[in-house]
């Protein structure tokens, strides 16, 4: 579908909005998949290459079968089945939490868990570089919201220390996505403890890849279950499926359960879904060397693209600075048969665009050596 270029008088001013993005280098365009053995994929997040694995596939077909395909209403009304439940439990268990509470997506699991543990009245100190479900969770809060330089521990505890509210929540990612560099996760929960505060950690990027069998660097920080931590994760990711969830206490499920909005009037993850995940989760506790695999596989993508450093995730990134640069070089690599991401402002601060690469759990060692090859040559060509 093309948009159109002119608007109404009421709307004119999207056409000069639109202008600056082109001017900036910052244009996107929705590009659908049409054929998933085109190209190369080294852009996805589907870390462990369980998106196609057949028992997956089946684990969403079977649900479909007992339950349909629509979870026909919210989690409150008729939208929860057994399944649900299921899944909440094996999540929890597998990650060491004493309970679980899925939502539709990692966004709404982020939006439903940050607003409704801080509020007017409370204080969110935040990463500079969380993903943007956490942003905007911390703004639909109300709570005073500071932000803290990247991974730096000393601005939380100053932050913490200097802070007049009764209540605080610290929140970060485990493994930030555009770099695929980890929190300080330990330093961050001393510090919390210390001054009274919740940690609420995105597994997003963790769950699957670090930790004992992919459990995530929560559990790898030997912090699974602690007191006063709550985490988040996707399904969409590692686990090849869709939906999100909240692994925590059972006093903060309960609390979810009455006072997150994207839990209460969501409809609920359909039943593929849920039966998609189970599987995999199935999946990688049979195979827990998909999770070590991922990361043996990033290395071997560093070193292709003549990188010295060990990446501490899936994630591969090769900034080039230029938006305009990372663009054509993203379409050079397409041209030569290999997906990769580009990421430009917002999602990366500006004068750091960059190609994202991801390593898989099921690329072969051609993969890596095509990858290599293919990423080297087109930002030489620009």
């Amino acid at each position: 579908m093309t948009a159109s270029v002119h608007t109404s008088t009421a709307l004119s001013w999207l056409d000069g909005d639109a202008q600056r993005r082109r001017d900036a280098g910052l244009q996107r365009v929705i590009r659908p998949r049409t054929d998933t053995t085109a190209l190369l994929d080294v852009a996805s997040n589907d870390y462990l290459g369980l998106a196609h694995h057949p028992a997956v596939r089946a684990g969403a077909h079977a649900a479909i079968d007992g339950w349909g395909c629509g979870s026909t209403g919210s989690r409150l009304v008729t939208g929860t089945t057994t399944d649900h439940e299921a899944l909440e439990d094996e999540l929890a268990e597998f990650v060491g939490a004493r309970s679980g509470l899925v939502f539709s997506s990692g966004y709404t699991a982020n939006l439903g868990a940050v607003t409704a543990l801080a509020g007017a009245g409370s204080l969110i100190v935040s990463d500079a570089l969380v993903h943007a479900s956490i942003v905007d969770a911390a703004r639909l809060s109300r709570a005073r919201v500071s932000v803290a330089p990247h991974r730096d521990v000393a601005a939380v505890v100053d932050a913490l220390a200097s802070r007049s509210e009764a209540r605080a929540l610290v929140v970060v990612d485990s493994v930030f996505g555009a770099d695929g560099d980890l929190a300080p996760l330990r330093e961050l929960y001393a510090a919390a403890r210390r001054f009274g505060a919740v940690l609420l950690v995105d597994e997003a990027h963790g769950l699957g890849v670090r930790g004992r069998g992919g459990r995530g660097l929560v559990e790898e920080c030997g912090l699974a279950g602690a007191p006063d931590l709550v985490v988040t994760a996707t399904l969409s990711k590692a686990l090849g499926s869709q939906g999100g969830v909240v692994l925590a206490e059972p006093a903060v499920r309960e609390h979810l359960l009455h006072a997150a909005r994207t839990f209460v009037f969501d409809t609920a993850l359909a039943p593929a879904a849920v039966g998609a995940a189970r599987a995999a989760l199935r999946v990688l506790r049979a195979e827990p060397d998909r999770a070590h695999a991922v990361l043996r596989h990033a290395d071997r993508l560093a070193r292709a693209l003549g990188r010295s450093e060990v990446p501490e995730s899936a994630v591969v990134p090769v900034v080039l600075g230029d938006p305009d640069a990372a663009v054509r070089a993203a379409e050079r690599c397409r041209a030569n048969g290999v997906l990769v991401g580009c990421f430009r402002p917002p999602s990366v601060p500006r004068g750091e665009s960059r190609l994202r690469l991801t390593a898989r759990a099921d690329l072969t060692d051609d993969d890596i050596a095509t990858v290599g090859d293919v990423v080297t040559s087109a930002i030489a060509a620009v």
